[in-house]
């Protein structure tokens, strides 16, 4: 089948394996301009020397998009507020990049007059849902090229000797192969050993943002982070911006051995998958957030937010950021935010988090309603008749199976 002819076809780039190959793939098999775009979400010194490495391997140019403080402020802090969690382990790091990753991408291609779009996601895995339904949402008339789906490499093994063969430089080898990905909030690893979920990861070799908790220190740290409406802002006392608090986060817990999750969850194609995860600052983040709204909220939207959060997790890891729902479910936990204000002091030891102490200008806590010593509040013959009324449906049906077993 003759493939449809491209004349510019922009894609997103990260430097990485499959990436590194799919631009002379394209312009091998398209005869297109390739445009490259690298969205800065926090990777650090995977951005070194990217340029360079992009024109060397046909690209006609790169963009290299600094999107750190977008995808903190409007992915992560109202995912964090919704408290959501996919399958109760996995804090949606790669997840929630792929939006804005993927939106950025569409402006430059508009920008730049292309008629395509493509990516590196593999056919299996949930990162090309991620990037096409963002691709639909804001370009529903582009074309988007995922070779994964129609070349011939079948494995990273057939990618690495497909670069080996083209002089692509890689700072990967076969033994190191590992699938990662890294951005400000997490960083994941997939493949090799890790693909077996009867063995234990080798910690001492793939940990990056930190250390296990056999290797953090003896003594315990402390750490106090205040909230604005559900928006932190400040560490032991200092404001800070996003970037700048997630990643002393990152670097307290990284160092008490904090949010290691190793995880066999269920992609969105069908298949499970084994990750492990390191999400160090994020893992402080949402178990500060969750202690502050035990204070700040009442029960009722308590427990109606914790259904709320099942679904908003659903929404992030399936790709569906941009859909009526999202935004809806989103408007609801804002509401919710508005009095989830205070400071939360954490204790953190060998990769446990530990409460000590919560102060919020909006508690609902009242001690004198809630103490075990005398109060003049609380009448406490007050519960003999909310207990009859409350419990009347079982009295009920006790004494009706009482008289029907006598007949």
């Amino acid at each position: 089948m003759e493939k449809k002819k491209f004349n510019k076809v922009v894609l997103a780039y990260s430097g990485g394996l499959d990436t590194s190959i799919i631009i002379p793939w394209l312009k091998e098999n398209y005869g297109c301009e390739v445009i490259a775009v690298a969205a800065d979400v926090g990777q650090g010194t995977e951005l070194e020397g990217l340029e360079e490495k992009a024109l060397k391997t046909g690209a006609s140019k790169l963009y290299i998009e600094d999107l750190r403080k977008e995808f903190i402020e409007d992915f992560i802090w109202p995912t964090m507020q919704a408290g959501a969690v996919y399958e109760n382990r996995y804090l949606l790091g790669t997840s929630f990049a792929r939006p804005p990753i993927a939106k950025r991408i569409v402006e430059i291609a508009k920008a730049e007059g292309a008629d395509a779009i493509a990516h590196g996601c593999t056919g299996k895995g949930n990162d090309q849902v991620r990037f096409e339904l963002t691709i639909k949402a804001f370009a529903p008339e582009m074309a988007i090229i995922a070779p994964w789906r129609t070349w011939e490499i079948k494995s990273r093994e057939e990618e690495i000797a497909y670069a080996e063969a083209r002089n692509i430089p890689l700072k990967i080898t076969r033994e190191t192969n590992y699938s990662k990905d890294k951005n400000l909030w997490h960083l994941s690893h997939e493949g090799l050993d890790l693909e077996d979920p009867a063995n234990e990861p080798m910690y001492d070799k793939i940990l990056e943002m930190g250390v296990s908790p056999e290797k953090a220190p003896d003594k315990a740290t402390y750490v106090t982070i205040t909230f604005e409406k559900g928006i932190p802002t400040a560490i032991d006392g200092e404001k800070l911006d996003s970037i700048a608090l997630v990643e002393k986060l990152n670097k307290l817990g990284g160092e008490n051995g904090i949010g290691l999750a190793d995880i066999v969850e269920n992609r969105l194609v069908g298949m499970k998958s084994r990750g492990v995860y390191e999400t160090p600052g994020g893992t402080i983040l949402y178990h500060a957030h969750e202690v502050l709204e035990t204070l700040c909220l009442d029960k009722e939207t308590l427990h109606y937010k914790q259904q709320v959060a099942l679904k908003f997790a659903d929404l992030v890891y399936n790709g569906q950021w941009y859909t009526p729902l999202r935004e809806a479910l989103s408007a609801f936990v804002t509401s919710t935010q508005q009095t989830v204000t205070g400071e939360v002091k954490l204790k953190l030891y060998k990769g446990n988090i530990i409460n000590a102490g919560t102060t919020s200008p909006y508690t609902l806590y009242d001690e004198e309603v809630a103490t075990f010593g005398e109060d003049e509040i609380y009448d406490q013959m007050d519960s003999q008749g909310f207990i009859n009324l409350y419990g009347l449906p079982i009295k009920v049906k006790a004494m009706l199976d009482q008289k029907r077993g006598e007949k």
